[in-house]
C-alpha cells in the first residue's frame, strides 16, 4: 500500500514538473496579424530594417544592391532564414547569396540550407535558405558561437554580367525559429545581449534626469523578453532522475528489509 502511495506521489511530481516544459516547447513568437511588415531594406549594418520573427519582409532594389534586415534571437533558439528574389524577364545566368551576421558583426556559418544559388538564365526567381546553429546562452571569448542579441541578413547577387547590372528585383525575406530546449543549455549567460545601444540604454537609466545617453540603435527584442525561457527541459529531466532514484531507493528497501521477526521468536531472543 505504501508503495502504490509512493508512485502516486511520483506520477504526480512528474505532471507539475512537466506541464511548464509543454508551455516552453511552443513554436517561436511570431508577428501579430495586424502589424505591418517591412517593405524595405537598409543598405548597411547601421541601415538595417528591423523585423521580427515570422515576418515576411520585402523589399525592391537593383542588382548589384546590398540589402540588410535585423532580427533579434535568444538562446535556446535556432534561426532559420529564407529569401525568395523576383529576377527581372530576361536576364543572364546570375548567383546570389545570402549572409548572415551576429551582434559582433562575426558571419555566422549556416548549419544547413542553400546559401549561395544560381540562377540559370531567363529564371523568374531564386530562393536561399541559412539555418543556423543554435544560439547559446553564453560562449567562450574565442569562440564563434551564436549569441543572444541582433543579427544582420546581407543578400546580394556575387556573379553578374554586366549587362544586368542595375536591373529592377524584388526580395522577400522571412525569419523562423525553432526552440531546441534543454539540450542546447549551458552554465552561465551574458549580461546583456549583443544588441546595438544596449550599453547606452542601460548607462542612461542609471544617469537619473541625463536624457542625452538616451539614444538607442536598435529597438527590437524577442516578445517575452531577452533571456525569457529560463525554463527547459533539463529541470525536468532532473526532477525525473531524482524520482527515479528515490522509487529506486525505496525499492530496494522493500526489497531487502524480508518480513521482520519471526512470531515464534521471542522478543528478548
Amino acid at each position: 500500500m505504501r508503495i502504490t502511495h509512493v508512485l502516486s506521489a511520483a506520477l504526480l511530481m512528474l505532471g507539475l514538473a512537466a506541464a511548464p516544459a509543454a508551455a516552453d516547447s511552443s513554436p517561436s513568437p511570431s508577428a501579430s496579424d495586424g502589424s505591418s511588415a517591412p517593405t524595405a531594406a537598409g543598405t548597411s549594418f547601421r541601415t538595417a530594417t528591423e523585423i521580427e520573427q515570422g515576418q515576411q519582409a520585402t523589399a525592391s532594389g537593383s542588382t548589384g544592391d546590398y540589402l540588410y534586415w535585423s532580427f533579434p534571437a535568444d538562446a535556446g533558439q535556432r534561426p532559420t532564414v529564407k529569401a525568395t528574389v523576383k529576377l527581372p524577364d530576361t536576364h543572364a545566368a546570375q548567383t546570389w547569396q545570402i549572409d548572415v551576421y551576429d551582434g559582433l558583426r562575426r558571419r555566422q556559418a549556416c548549419q544547413y540550407g542553400a546559401q549561395t544559388r544560381t540562377a540559370a538564365q531567363g529564371s523568374a526567381s531564386v530562393d536561399l535558405a541559412c539555418t543556423l546553429r543554435t544560439v547559446r546562452a553564453w560562449s567562450e571569448s574565442w569562440a564563434n558561437d551564436p549569441l543572444p542579441g541582433t543579427y544582420y541578413i546581407r543578400l546580394t547577387v556575387v556573379n553578374l554580367a554586366t549587362a544586368d547590372l542595375g536591373q529592377p528585383v524584388r526580395a522577400s525575406v522571412r525569419v523562423d525559429s525553432k526552440d531546441i530546449g534543454g539540450s542546447a543549455a549551458v552554465d552561465g549567460s551574458l549580461a546583456k545581449p549583443l544588441v546595438p545601444g544596449i550599453a547606452v540604454t542601460s548607462k542612461s537609466q542609471s544617469d537619473e534626469g541625463d536624457s542625452s545617453k538616451s539614444a538607442v540603435l536598435s529597438s527590437i527584442e524577442p516578445e517575452d523578453g531577452w533571456a525569457s525561457g529560463w525554463w527547459s527541459d533539463r529541470w525536468v529531466w532532473t526532477a525525473v532522475g531524482a524520482v527515479l532514484a528515490a522509487l529506486a531507493g525505496i525499492g530496494g528497501y522493500a526489497l531487502t528489509r524480508g518480513a521482520g521477526r519471526p512470531t515464534r521468536v521471542p522478543p528478548g531472543a
